[in-house]
């Protein structure tokens, strides 16, 4: 499919999301099986415009708020939750030189990625050791492994985080992705989220300038409560491709119950059609209805954070990042738990023949499962209960 005209609406956009979705639906087991480089599919996000939804309009970008490229990360999800992911956090990283970089770096590198289409993945995985970097006067030179690298070999861009030697001072930075000193390794093959190239990484002798090094001014970095932004804008990002692949569970059983799933033949009162069952009914209204407040909760955090991240920098304080923080993590909790129980609970609804592999039906709790155990949820229900019980708001970290 192509497409000739870019959408100037927030819906604009959420319906060319859904087009691309159509897309990625009609052989996403296929793929998930064959489990190869979706280089074909970020072609797509890149034909369609999404991969610039928040770039600046002068330069040919969406110019699009956050709270739209949620909507827009949700609906591809449903299509495909691995494309979904990789949507999200392209958008996440290509808002990380806004988070931490100065107004000279934030105009040179939106420039860049919007006139180019360029697609962002990210080596900052924290459970790992910090990649070291060797400050050589004009040169900072980063050296390391990360064990994660979500987009890998389809990116463009490489947001790199590392601290330099002998000092406290993480520095981020963006290089490009296809230069010698990255070696993307191929061994991601995982349970789910096959598509998402999250393998691991070695970066040796990535030299970046220090003009380059995000937000620093003189060798001296400025902090600000804006800065910490980027974990609970990430965590939202996983909250709605879990949506956006509970929706397209939910969806998908829908139709093949109506189309394909035969009553039974044996419990008294039998109907004609399995969508006339009474215990399918029950079924479908108890997930429909988690699912839809799950929505409403994902929505509200999404609203909130937009706030922030549309402000002024300077603007933002501690306990504005805290309370959306909290609305964040009871947002990801609860999408968590709900999708989780769809996607398990949809084969009660389709019977024994929907377990056939041909079917599919199995790629939407492996994705949720595999992809939510990023970070133990109960961290989540913590954070909500100490700000519930105690009115103590979450600290920032890598994980909140």
């Amino acid at each position: 499919m192509s497409w000739k005209n870019r959408p100037t609406t927030a819906e604009g956009w959420v319906r060319r999301a859904d087009e691309v979705a159509a897309v990625l639906a009609a052989d996403a087991v296929h793929r998930d099986r064959a489990n190869r480089t979706p280089y074909a599919e970020v072609r797509l996000l890149k034909d369609s415009g999404l991969v610039t939804l928040l770039g600046p309009v002068e330069h040919g970008g969406g110019g699009q708020s956050w709270s739209t490229a949620y909507r827009v990360t949700r609906a591809v999800a449903a299509g495909d939750g691995s494309i979904g992911q990789l949507l999200g956090y392209h958008y996440l990283w290509a808002w990380a030189v806004r988070l931490v970089g100065t107004p000279e770096q934030i105009a040179a590198v939106e420039e860049l990625y919007t006139t180019n289409d360029h697609f962002f993945g990210g080596a900052v995985n924290p459970r790992d050791h910090d990649l070291v970097i060797t400050d050589e006067g004009d040169d900072l030179v980063y050296n390391g492994r990360k064990s994660f690298s979500t987009g890998s070999k389809v990116s463009d861009l490489t947001v790199l985080e590392g601290v330099i030697e002998g000092t406290d001072k993480h520095v981020f930075a963006i290089v490009p992705s296809q230069q010698d000193g990255i070696v993307f390794n191929d061994d991601w093959d995982n349970l789910g989220q096959r598509l998402t190239e999250s393998g691991s990484v070695e970066i040796r002798g990535v030299r970046v300038p220090w003009e380059s090094a995000a937000g620093y001014v003189d060798k001296q970095f400025q902090p600000l409560t804006y800065n910490t932004l980027n974990l609970p804008t990430i965590q939202l990002v996983f909250a709605n491709f879990y949506l956006g692949i509970a929706q397209g569970a939910l969806r998908y059983a829908t139709s093949y119950t109506t189309e394909k799933t035969r009553p039974w033949p044996y419990g008294g009162d039998n109907k004609q059609h399995a969508s006339e069952e009474f215990h399918i009914l029950d079924t479908y209204g108890d997930l429909q209805a988690k699912l839809w407040a799950a929505e409403s909760l994902v929505d509200r955090a999404g609203a909130a954070i937009e706030e922030l991240l549309h402000a002024e920098r300077e603007s933002v304080t501690p306990e504005q990042r805290g309370e959306v923080a909290v609305l964040v993590a009871a947002a990801k909790q609860r999408i968590i738990e709900t999708g989780l129980e769809i996607g398990n609970r949809i084969f009660e609804v389709t019977g024994a023949r929907a377990t056939a592999s041909s079917v599919g039906l199995d790629i939407y709790w492996r994705n949720l499962r595999t992809h939510s155990l990023h970070d133990p949820v109960a961290y989540k229900r913590v954070e909500v209960g100490r700000y519930a019980l105690l009115g103590e708001l979450p600290e920032p970290t890598w994980y909140t």
